[in-house]
This record gives structure tokens, sequence and C-alpha cells, in this order.
């Protein structure tokens, strides 16, 4: 038995199959299809790799929101006003790391704007919406300041739980060469 069997059932699409009444039925998962040939998604990204590729997105995003935060506590803004410019600089940010990178690779600038575009936007959005809801649910977080252990607590907590939901959104979607995965055809 090669080693493909054991890594469960994205890992088998790497090798050719057996065809036949015996692979029908070890293939009941497919809708009683025994050819490979028909399945249109490929087999799946490696959990390494959504790892990197959502820290590579929290990176930014964690840059622009922290000085979103920065900036809006600074010139006294309320919470909501704070929140939106935090969100704009997190999405700038996450952008402008996959950006730099896909420019520095050779794309011209507008073509580097679409594959940036094609890669995060559905990494940030969720890791934004999850962030800021983990915030906006801390009782006192909204209020703390940036001195105050809560609003880091607070802080960190959302970037840990957008991290933990956004991961296996992220695997999903390079294993369908969606979201990142866009980015590694022009490293």
């Amino acid at each position: 038995m090669d080693d493909s069997s054991e890594r469960g059932h994205g890992g088998h699409h790497a090798h050719i199959a057996p065809t036949g009444p015996a692979a029908d039925a070890a293939h009941t998962g497919h809708g009683g299809r025994s050819a490979h040939a028909a399945d249109p998604a490929p087999a799946g990204a490696a959990w390494g790799t959504a790892v990197r590729a959502t820290l590579h997105c929290l990176t930014g995003c964690a840059i622009g929101e922290i000085l979103g935060m920065v900036i809006g506590t600074a010139l006294a803004w309320g919470n909501v006003q704070t929140m939106v410019l935090a969100i704009t600089l997190a999405f700038l940010f996450g952008y402008s790391f996959t950006l730099f990178a896909v420019v520095r690779s050779g794309l011209p600038l507008k073509a580097a704007v679409k594959v940036a575009l094609a890669a995060d936007t559905v990494s940030i959005a969720v890791m934004e919406l999850v962030d800021n809801a983990v915030i906006a649910l801390t009782p006192g977080a909204m209020d703390a300041h940036l001195g105050d252990g809560l609003f880091w607590a607070a802080l960190l907590g959302g970037f840990a739980v957008a991290f933990a939901v956004t991961t296996p959104i992220n695997k999903w979607m390079i294993g369908r060469g969606k979201g990142h995965a866009v980015v590694h055809a022009h490293h």
C-alpha cells in the first residue's frame, strides 16, 4: 500500500486509481464515479501552506488594525470612526504585503493589484469580521484605552480567534486554486 492512501480522502488523488467494480465500491464517496479525471477539485492544500498564508495576511491586518486604533485613539475619535479607520488600514496593509511581493516578482502593477485582490479579499474580510466581533463583544473593550490591558487582550484575543477561523478557510480556498494559491503562481 502506498503512503498516499494513509493521508485521507484528499491524499489519494495524487496517484492513478484502479478502475472497475472494486474501485467503484471503494469510491462510494465520489457518488459512484470511479474515474478521478472527472473530479474538478485538486487534492487540497497542506495545513502548513494555509498557516503561512494566514500568518502573511494576519501580519498585514494586524499592522493596519493596530495603527488605526492608535490613530483613532490619539485623535480622540469615537468607536465607529476608529473601527472604520482600523478596518480600512487592515485591508490596505493586508493587500500591500501581497502587492509588493508580486510586483517584486516582475508582474506589472495593474495585474499585481488583481492578484492581490483575488488572493486576499476573503481572508482579510473574514479576519476583520471575526477580530472586530471579538473586540465588540468583549465587555469594556470598546471603551478601553491604549494603556489598558483589556484593550490589548481583546485585540490580541481577536487576532488569535480570527487566525483559528481563517486558516481552514484559506486551506479550503488554496486547495481549489483560489485565495493565496493565485499568489503562488507569481512567486
